[in-house]
Order: structure tokens, then C-alpha cells, then sequence
């Protein structure tokens, strides 16, 4: 028969051993109960013959995999290091019960989730989406009542434009150098002046040769009174010379080309490829086809100048009405809608127009100019017959207005009809 003191270390030994094993975590239960049977002085021996013969009845337990082991292990340190002794065995039941068959990283919940980036493959056999292409609205029907009106051909641009100033029989290396001095004496000056002009120049031979031999005064004779004549005398030497000496006698092929001759800007060689070389580079953009795109509301934003006129129109007017638009404008232009007073009546876009029926603006006199009001006068300049009504209402007003009577006046008055 063992002391009480020896049984009490074994009992504290196999509750120890209980508390850590896996084996007893399953049947704790078990021992629990036999440890309550045998609490107090229990031998040694009949414990340890009591746990043989319960092993032998119980079925053999499936060995733990070694990863769940491992588990067990860092779970039992942490268990016995910080955590309470009841979690430690609530996370040793979920490794037992439930192993891990990979070993994730556990992050802190302190430490902040990195955001993921997501990018997107690119695919190249999948086109790239296109815009909304803007057009405006009732264009074609417009366009429709334009060419309704401009049917006639019988504007100054039908009969005296470009087309029609350049010698027909000439070689083909004159014709287009005709067809440019005509565009060139064009700015700023009507097709009527332009048409006389080109035909004096026609009649002294109006070839590159010729240009160059000519001195500056009689050039100047032959193309006056087009606008700004002296410029154009100076254009039209230096073109010719750097046609003779870079391009061979005949005018470029290429709007690049075109522009680089002084005097030349985009609408001179937009029209020039179109009329020259029969070739579409661009839409030629003058002060008619500025104005009434502008009115009838075909670009996306008001334009300041005929170039930005010409980019806002190229982006949704269709390439193959390019060369067209431009002499239907300029002669629609020429005809109804006019640069002041346009004759919106007769328009059969009046109704679709947005500044239709709109008078132009009138002239304001500059600052400073004898007919330009005071800027400190706040009233109004009477007409001569305005003033004359106003001097004749002041005259009657004074007629019937009793004159005045002075005391001394009144007193001998008194004294009269008193006598």
C-alpha cells in the first residue's frame, strides 16, 4: 500500500498527461470518471492496469498526420505561454477535428490589407471603341435646299471663279500657274475685279516668263484695282521666281508645297489641288463658307477665322462633298445669304436656320469720330425737326402764361378803379 503522498503525485502526474496528450483530449471523459472513482489514495497499479485493459476495449486511434502534430505543438507553446488553459484546448479539438492540409500565412488584424491592382490584357484583334461621331442636325435636308437654290449656276463664282479665268488652250504646266495667280489675286477682292484683272494679264501673256519680265509698275497696272494690288505685285514676283528655281516652272503637287509660296494660304491651296491637279486635299474655306457655317449651325462651337472653320468642318462633312461645298457656299453667299441684310424671306432654310431672320448688325462709328456720342452725354441729340417742334411748343406755353404783375403796378390799378 503506497502513501497518500505518492498517490497524490500520481494523480497529479496523470492529470497533467491528460491535459496535454491528444489521446485523453478525445477520452476525457473516460478518465475522468475513473479519476473520480479512484480519487483519494488510488495504487499506481490498479490505475495503470485500469488504463491497460480500457486501451484494449477502446478501438486503436488513427494516427495523427504530422502536419496536425506540428499544429498540436506550436497551439500547446502558445497555450502555455499566453493563452488561457480553455482556449488552448479549444484550438487543440479544431486542429485534431478539423486538420489543415496547407499552411496558410496569418496576418495580424492590426496589419492593413494591401490593395490589389487590377490590370486588363490588351487584345489586338479587338479594335479600340470609337466616339459619337456629332453632325448637325437637318444638315442634308439644308444641303438639299442650298442646291435647290444655287440650281441656277448663275452666281459671279459660277461665271468668273477661279475655274473659269485660267486659258483652256494653254499647256497644262500654264493652266495651273493661271489658275493660282487667279486664287492669289482673289483675296480680299471680288470675282468681278478678279475676272478683269486675270483677263488684262491673259492678254500680255500670263506666264511664268512673262511675270518675271514685267516690271513692277505695269504688273501693277494690269491687276489694279484688285485689293491690296501692291502686296500682290510683290507675291506674284517672288512666287514666280521660286517656282522657276525649286519646282521646275510649275506650281507643287502638295498643299506643304502650296503654302510655302508667299502669298498662298490653306483656301489658295485646298483649291488649287482641287482645280489644278483635280486632287481633294481639304475644303477651301473663304469669308462666305466662314459666315454661313457659323449661321446655319454647323460646327460644334462659333470659329474666329476661316482656318478653324475648315478643321471644325472636315471632323464630320463627309470627304466626298469637300470639293462641292465650297462653290455652293460662296455663290449661296453671293446670292441670299449676304454678309448684311441677308434675304432670310427667300431662304427656304429660314425655318431650320437658328439665325435666320436676324439682321446683321450695324456699323458702329469708331471713338473718338465726329458722329460717335460723348461718353459723358447721357442725353439724347434731337433731329432738326424734333427741335423745331420743341421750339414752337416753348412759344405757345409762354404766349398763354399770364406775364407777371409788380406791386407798384397793382397799387396804381387800385387807385384807378377806386377814382
Amino acid at each position: 500500500m503506497l502513501p497518500v503522498r505518492c498517490c497524490t503525485r500520481v494523480c497529479y502526474v496523470v492529470q497533467g498527461f491528460i491535459m496535454t496528450s491528444p489521446y485523453f483530449v478525445q477520452n476525457r471523459s473516460v478518465i475522468t470518471r475513473s479519476a473520480s472513482q479512484t480519487a483519494g489514495c488510488t495504487p499506481a497499479a490498479s490505475v495503470r492496469a485500469k488504463l491497460t485493459n480500457r486501451r484494449r476495449n477502446e478501438n486503436p486511434v488513427s494516427p495523427v498526420p504530422v502536419k496536425v502534430e506540428v499544429e498540436e505543438k506550436r497551439v500547446s507553446e502558445l497555450t502555455s505561454s499566453s493563452l488561457p488553459l480553455s482556449a488552448g484546448h479549444e484550438l487543440l479539438h479544431q486542429a485534431t477535428v478539423q486538420p489543415k492540409t496547407e499552411s496558410l500565412p496569418q496576418y495580424p488584424h492590426s496589419r492593413r490589407r494591401r490593395q490589389l491592382k487590377v490590370e486588363y490584357e490588351k487584345d489586338e484583334g479587338v479594335s479600340p471603341m470609337k466616339t459619337e461621331h456629332w453632325e448637325p442636325p437637318d444638315w442634308r435636308k439644308q444641303l438639299g435646299f442650298i442646291r435647290e437654290m444655287r440650281s441656277g449656276r448663275d452666281a459671279p463664282v459660277d461665271n468668273m471663279g477661279a475655274e473659269k479665268c485660267y486659258d483652256p488652250e494653254a499647256p497644262a504646266h500654264v493652266r495651273r500657274f493661271q489658275v493660282l495667280v487667279s486664287l492669289m489675286l482673289s483675296s480680299q477682292t471680288k470675282d468681278q475685279v478678279t475676272a478683269a484683272a486675270m483677263q488684262k494679264l491673259r492678254a500680255h501673256g500670263c506666264t511664268l516668263e512673262n511675270i518675271l519680265a514685267t516690271d513692277d509698275e505695269k504688273l501693277g497696272k494690269l491687276i489694279y484695282p484688285v485689293g491690296f494690288w501692291r502686296n500682290k505685285v510683290k507675291y506674284l514676283k517672288l512666287t514666280s521666281a521660286m517656282l522657276q528655281k525649286e519646282f521646275g516652272g510649275d506650281i507643287p503637287n502638295s498643299v506643304e508645297g502650296l503654302v510655302r509660296l508667299p502669298g498662298v494660304g490653306p483656301k489658295m491651296a485646298h483649291l488649287a489641288m482641287d482645280i489644278a491637279w483635280d486632287q481633294v486635299s481639304g475644303i477651301g474655306v473663304d469669308t462666305h463658307v466662314h459666315r454661313i457655317s457659323n449661321r446655319l449651325g454647323w460646327l460644334t462651337k462659333p470659329t474666329k477665322n476661316p482656318e478653324e472653320t475648315r478643321k471644325a468642318l472636315e471632323e464630320w462633312l463627309p470627304r466626298d462633298l469637300w470639293s462641292e461645298i465650297n462653290w455652293l457656299l460662296v455663290g449661296f453667299g453671293q446670292q441670299v445669304c449676304l454678309p448684311i441684310n441677308p434675304l432670310c424671306s427667300v431662304c427656304l432654310n429660314q425655318h431650320s436656320c437658328p439665325s435666320a431672320h436676324k439682321s446683321s448688325p450695324e456699323k458702329r462709328p469708331k471713338a473718338g469720330s465726329p458722329h460717335s456720342p460723348s461718353p459723358t452725354s447721357s442725353f439724347k441729340i434731337k433731329s432738326e425737326p424734333e427741335q423745331e417742334a420743341a421750339l414752337k411748343y416753348e412759344m405757345i406755353n409762354k404766349e398763354l402764361q399770364p406775364t407777371p404783375v409788380s406791386p407798384t403796378r397793382k397799387r396804381r390799378l387800385k387807385s384807378k378803379v377806386n377814382s
